[in-house]
C-alpha cells in the first residue's frame, strides 16, 4: 500500500484524556476504560467531543507503552479524577492515513518515518493515532486512522 504523507501546521487543541501504561495486549481494555470515563464525564456536563478519539504514544515499547487516550473538546474543561484537561500542542505534524485493521498499521509508521527523514524533519518522539471511524460500526478492512508525528521546530 502506498501512503501519501504531508506536513500540516496545527493549532493547539484542548482535550480531555487519560494517561496510562500497559502492553500492546492491554490496549483495547485501556482505551475502552479511558474513552468510557471521558464520555461519562462529558455526558454529565452535557458536552460532546469536538472530534474523533485519539491516542498519543510517548514511547513505542510494546511491553510498556506510555499512552494518552482522549478526545478533543471545544473549550477548556477542568480535570476530574484520572480524566485530565490537556492539549494537543500547536506546531508542525507529519501526517499520513492508514485504511485497514489497527494491527496492520506498521507500514504507515514506516512510510511516515521515511518521509520525515527524507524531508529533513525531526520527530519529537510523540506520535498520535486519530481514529476516524468507529470499530464497532466499521469492518476492520475499512477502518481509517490518521497517523501524526509531532515535529521539532527550529
Amino acid at each position: 500500500m502506498a501512503y501519501q504523507c504531508d506536513i500540516q501546521e496545527q493549532p493547539a487543541r484542548p482535550t480531555l484524556s487519560v494517561r496510562s501504561r500497559g502492553s500492546v495486549h492491554d490496549l483495547p481494555q485501556l482505551l475502552g476504560q479511558a474513552y468510557g470515563a471521558i464520555m461519562e464525564y462529558l455526558g454529565e456536563l452535557n458536552e460532546q467531543p469536538a472530534g474523533p478519539p485519539f491516542v498519543a504514544y510517548y514511547n513505542m515499547d510494546m511491553q510498556d507503552l506510555d499512552i494518552e487516550a482522549g478526545f478533543p473538546v471545544a473549550r477548556f474543561i477542568p480535570s476530574r479524577g484520572n480524566v485530565e484537561a490537556r492539549e494537543i500542542p500547536a506546531g508542525k505534524y507529519a501526517s499520513c492515513f492508514h485504511t485497514g485493521p489497527y494491527g496492520e498499521i506498521g507500514p504507515a509508521y514506516e512510510a511516515l518515518t521515511r518521509y520525515v527523514a527524507e524531508n529533513g524533519f525531526e520527530p519529537t518522539g510523540v506520535s498520535y493515532e486519530v481514529y476516524l471511524n468507529d470499530p464497532q460500526e466499521t469492518a476492520p478492512a475499512d477502518l481509517q486512522t490518521q497517523v501524526l508525528f509531532f515535529l521539532k521546530t527550529g
